[in-house]
């Protein structure tokens, strides 16, 4: 050390032998800093982990390697096919109307849906109050069971239901609300009512996680409740977004119970939906087909998530 001081006073650079010390030192530093846990301690999180790992592996994982492995071969003679049996699919009519819809469906749906609960999770902020009670009747929809919503869709939209009721009085024809092309915005409107007080619920957390200082702040400086929303509030509502996002494109594939509820297994071709053409390749023991379309439906879900979260983050950086 004091040999040190002396070369530094004399502008002598150090030799090896005195830097060496200083060197061993400092990596003597950093090892202590370096904790490794013991083992048992590192085996405790995947104890708890384990369960549900395997229940999905055996759930989820396992079931989607056999539907990939079973897209490649033959349900008849289990021979290797290749692409076939998705060139099939893809050239089947019924693929491509049930691909239509489903598309089209989620396109309508889901811009509605995000709008809809925004705005009444926008207009709940004003009632503080009253958000408990407001939150369990908007959510009332998603506790009642599905063939209970069935009854009261057929009460309302039968042809001799309550609305062509109503339409009569006023001298207007009625309109076969299930049976003709009626049927997809009777599915729209099933779709919006039970989804949006979950979505809305989501905004309403991400709008609570806001910090209060920047509305007193743009408040004080003068800004309207039009510009804090669009300063303030949509600006910090992209990440609560992108999850309102996946989670209502995840629900919309879950609208089958409805319809097939609703008008059977092959209703009317407004809401004939990708769900009703795997449950009738189910039946008709067409595994085959029914593995490769799901695989495609897969990986263009896949693909769509990695794209939303893909311009969210670009959005988020600039």
């Amino acid at each position: 050390m004091i040999k040190t001081i002396l070369c530094r006073r004399k502008n002598i650079p150090l030799s090896k032998a005195a830097r060496k010390p200083k060197y061993l030192y400092r990596k003597k530093q950093q090892n202590e800093h370096e904790y490794k846990a013991p083992l048992k301690e590192r085996i405790v999180p995947w104890l708890f982990l384990t369960p549900s790992l395997f229940a999905v592996s055996v759930m989820v994982l396992i079931p989607l390697v056999d539907a990939l492995r079973r897209s490649f071969f033959s349900a008849v003679s289990n021979q290797f096919v290749g692409f076939q049996n998705y060139i099939s699919v893809l050239g089947n009519s019924a693929f491509q109307l049930a691909a239509a819809n489903t598309a089209k469906f989620i396109f309508v749906c889901i811009p509605l849906l995000l709008i809809i609960s925004l705005v009444v999770a926008l207009m709940l902020t004003t009632f503080q109050e009253k958000h408990g009670i407001f939150k369990t009747t908007f959510l009332m929809p998603m506790a009642i069971p599905v063939a209970s919503i069935v009854l009261l869709w057929r009460v309302i939209f039968h042809r001799n239901g309550s609305i062509n009721g109503i339409l009569s009085l006023l001298d207007v024809t009625s309109i076969d609300w299930i049976g003709s092309e009626a049927a997809f915005a009777v599915l729209v409107f099933a779709y919006i009512w039970k989804n949006f007080g979950y979505d809305m619920v989501l905004w309403l957390s991400g709008i609570s996680a806001i910090n209060p200082a920047l509305y007193e702040a743009a408040q004080i400086d003068g800004a309207g409740s039009i510009k804090r929303l669009i300063k303030i509030t949509l600006p910090n509502l992209l990440s609560t977004l992108f999850t309102v996002t996946v989670l209502s494109l995840l629900n919309s594939f879950k609208v089958f119970r409805e319809a097939y509820l609703i008008a059977g297994s092959y209703p009317d071709n407004s809401i004939y939906m990708l769900q009703h053409l795997f449950n009738n390749w189910y039946s008709s023991l067409d595994v085959d087909k029914m593995c490769a379309g799901a695989v495609m439906m897969a990986l263009i879900v896949f693909t769509l998530i990695m794209l939303l979260q893909k311009i969210m983050s670009g959005g988020d950086d600039s």
